[in-house]
């Protein structure tokens, strides 16, 4: 179990990126407070603006700052410092808005998770000043602050899709802000199949359904209350919806926490061929220390048996997956025009070019890019370097130096981005995916501002699968 919501000394970022608002329009600053003791401000009486610049905040960065704030009580979020480590100062200003925001549609839950912190019998709902989120508030909310958001998750604590109007509000989101990330988590037990037909149609970006077991014998010991096959109904009716439609996405994910009476091998292979026959993007199990008596012995920290599905453990990595075949394979494509002559000018002039490189490659279940049989001798597949780039870079750089400035482009998702960024497009769905180096020129080098990509590609390619979990950063990201 961790103890760092025991620390004293320590830091924590979440309060210069991410606001959560509770059913109730208050403002708390992380997804692991279910009883909103942490308020920051209230966005019925107040517009977030003024909750993200306002004195309560301000004064939290700055008790981070100096290594520490009483206001943040026993946050598991904390981050301990070492001893003798300086914490990281940062600016008590951050920004006009935040880049990221949890909505919960309401603390009320369907069913019952044997201990959970927010199950029915915890009395969560009394925390909350209201039973569901108004969704007037909610408009308000996300028109002010939508322009501004990289992510939204859409979930916290409780069920989000009791909310009558959670297909809806989705809806909302991406027809105003598409750029904005949106993605929910939920047991999968309040949508009907129209509903869950439609979510997938609202574009949302990634939806993970929480199954704890390949059977309706072990699912409902954690998941009391629950039904196997309706959640599992749920997860086919969009697999199948996403295929007809010949969408990309939602990206769906079956997270699956790992207990004393679902982890043996053969319960664990019946999940991954449900998961490959539903049409499950990705299946990953979650390991965890509570309940006390429920556990997984089997997969603890330092077990044998942990190091075997290490790579396919929800938080490890991005690209892991216990769906057998399912770990995606890549093509490195490296195609852009670039000086091979000293200087920026001489290049120009000469109008000489790199000779365009395409690499095979397969990413390995760590989440690491390895080179393929006909790989070149020496080649480095992970975005560092091929045998004939060390030199390119080092007259780009030049260039760039001598214009003053780093060619940036905007990235859909993610705002500027460095020139020479290794991005990949791996599109949710389907069993190849594509590794592009995006490289732009500066301005006055010939070809500049003209990205060169792999067919089938956009300039604004990713690195899909971004970290998951609770508290985890999911988002699609770029490798810089």
């Amino acid at each position: 179990m961790s103890l760092n919501f025991l620390a004293t000394r320590f830091q924590c970022t979440w309060p210069w990126t991410t606001l959560v608002m509770l059913c109730d329009g208050r403002m708390v600053c992380g997804c692991a407070d279910p009883y909103g003791k942490r308020v920051l401000g209230d966005a019925r009486s107040a517009a977030v603006h003024d909750v993200w610049a306002g004195p309560v905040i301000s004064r939290l960065r700055a008790e981070l700052n100096a290594g520490g704030s009483t206001f943040c009580g026993d946050c598991p979020l904390k981050l301990p410092l070492k001893k003798n480590e300086t914490p990281v100062v940062r600016p008590l200003g951050a920004g006009p808005q935040p880049s990221r925001l949890y909505i919960e549609c309401t603390a009320a839950c369907n069913i019952s998770c044997a201990e959970a912190c927010c199950a029915p019998e915890t009395g969560i709902t009394r925390t909350r000043q209201a039973g569901m989120l108004d969704f007037e508030l909610f408009r308000r909310v996300v028109d002010e602050v939508g322009a501004s958001l990289v992510r939204i998750d859409f979930f916290n604590y409780g069920e989000a899709f009791l909310h009558k109007r959670a297909v809806e509000m989705c809806e909302y989101i991406k027809s105003a802000f598409p750029h904005v990330y949106l993605y929910t988590s939920t047991n999968g037990l309040a949508l009907s199949l129209d509903q869950a037909r439609r979510l997938v149609h609202s574009g949302i970006d990634e939806v993970t359904f929480s199954v704890d077991g390949a059977t309706p014998e072990s699912y409902v010991k954690y998941r009391q209350r629950g039904r196997f096959d309706v959640a599992i109904g749920n997860l086919r009716a969009m697999a199948d919806e996403k295929r007809r439609a010949g969408r990309d996405v939602p990206f769906l994910n079956w997270r699956y926490i790992l207990f004393r009476w679902n982890d043996s091998d053969e319960e664990m292979d019946e999940a991954r061929r449900l998961a490959a026959e539903i049409g499950a993007d990705r299946l990953c199990w979650e390991t965890t220390d509570h309940p006390e008596n429920a556990y997984s012995r089997r997969f603890v920290p330092g077990a044998p048996g942990l190091d075997a599905i290490r790579h396919e453990i929800w938080d490890d990595n991005n690209l892991g997956n216990a769906i057998p075949g399912a770990t995606p394979s890549a093509r490195i494509d490296v195609r852009t025009p670039l000086p091979f002559t000293e200087g920026a000018r001489g290049a120009a002039a000469a109008g000489r070019h790199a000779r365009a490189q395409s690499v095979d490659a397969a990413v390995s279940r760590s989440g690491q890019l390895r080179p393929a049989s006909r790989a070149p001798r020496g080649a480095t597949l992970r975005g560092r370097r091929h045998d004939h780039q060390p030199r390119l870079r080092a007259r780009v750089a030049a260039a760039r130096a001598r214009a003053g400035r780093a060619d940036r482009h905007r990235d859909r998702d993610h705002g500027p981005r460095r020139a020479g960024a290794l991005c990949a497009e791996v599109r949710p769905g389907e069993r190849r995916h594509r590794l592009v180096r995006t490289l732009r020129e500066p301005d006055h080098v010939e070809g500049a501002g003209r990205p060169v990509v792999g067919a089938g590609s956009t300039p604004s390619a990713f690195l899909a699968r971004p970290s998951f979990g609770r508290k985890g950063a999911r988002g699609r990201a770029t490798r810089r």
